[in-house]
């Protein structure tokens, strides 16, 4: 599973991507955290993005992206993985593609997580308040003020991303402004639905062994015998019941088997007797012959 979440500052994306990567195993790949271990590692690209940062430039999107490419690479990430920072330009987007087209990979999903901006501006101002009322100092990043500029900054440099996302048919868009647990849960309930990832009941299935004897089972009962198909029928519908009661998977196994075997019999006794048939035809035949001879 690899997905971008999308949204304005305050809109739950940092706690919405703890959340499924607790919950699926995946990674959070922060652009500015890559940047830092690239560095420290001493990678080619991380010294290069060394040098740039020393001489107090911005490191260039192909930078940022050859990281991108460097840290996918890595054993954690093979499972899948958000990114958090980047894309944050409609040019990064595009190199992003162009990196996961080149490396065989697909971007599932783009998750928007749609807020009302009125709404965090009057949560920022409540929490300052009350922060000050503890007699405690505000954040300098937590003001009503420095939000506005982000917000502004967000919608000029970053909200064309939907458009993009959307155009690709990539773009999913959750109504931010739910709980934490009701966006979490359409947040899984989409991404179910898009095949990003697994119903939720999935490893608990009945083994491949078992799906297998159903094929075989429903493959008999295609041969031409109508009586040899109800077993094999049977024995399908057996290992479905399987697939939904893994409790139940050995049991279901045995029966598959079973019925497929009784299948292969019914339909080879089946063709014995049209055998038999035609040869009987043909003996009554002849006979009809030399009787008419006589």
């Amino acid at each position: 599973m690899r997905l971008i979440l999308l949204g304005p500052p305050g809109s739950g994306k940092g706690t919405q991507a703890q959340r499924l990567v607790h919950k699926h195993g995946i990674v959070q790949l922060s652009t500015g955290e890559m940047l830092r271990a690239a560095v420290a590692a001493g990678t080619p690209i991380g010294l290069q993005a060394k040098e740039i940062m020393a001489n107090g430039g911005l490191v260039p999107d192909e930078v940022v992206v050859g990281i991108i490419a460097d840290r996918i690479e890595e054993p954690d990430a093979k499972k899948g993985f958000i990114l958090d920072g980047f894309p944050r330009t409609v040019p990064q987007a595009a190199a992003l593609d162009d990196l996961l087209r080149k490396k065989h990979l697909k971007l599932d999903a783009v998750v928007e997580l749609r807020v009302n901006e009125s709404a965090l501006l009057a949560r920022v101002e409540k929490r300052a308040e009350e922060t000050r009322a503890r007699g405690e100092e505000v954040r300098l990043d937590d003001t009503p003020e420095v939000l506005t500029k982000r917000l502004a900054q967000y919608r000029s440099l970053t909200e064309p991303l939907i458009h993009y996302y959307s155009e690709r048919r990539k773009l999913l868009t959750v109504d931010g402004m739910m709980t934490i647990e009701h966006v979490t849960r359409e947040i899984n309930r989409i991404l179910t639905a898009l095949g990003a990832l697994e119903p939720k009941d999935h490893e608990d299935h009945a083994p491949k062994a078992a799906k297998k004897a159903a094929k075989a089972a429903m493959n008999a009962s295609k041969k031409p015998a109508r009586k040899a198909a109800k077993p094999a029928k049977k024995a399908a519908k057996s290992a479905r019941k399987a697939a939904k009661a893994p409790s139940k998977a050995k049991a279901a196994k045995k029966t598959v088997k079973k019925a497929a075997k009784q299948a292969v019999k019914k339909a080879a006794g089946a063709a014995k007797a049209r055998k038999g048939a035609k040869t009987a035809k043909k003996t009554a035949k002849k006979l009809t012959k030399k009787r008419a001879k006589r």
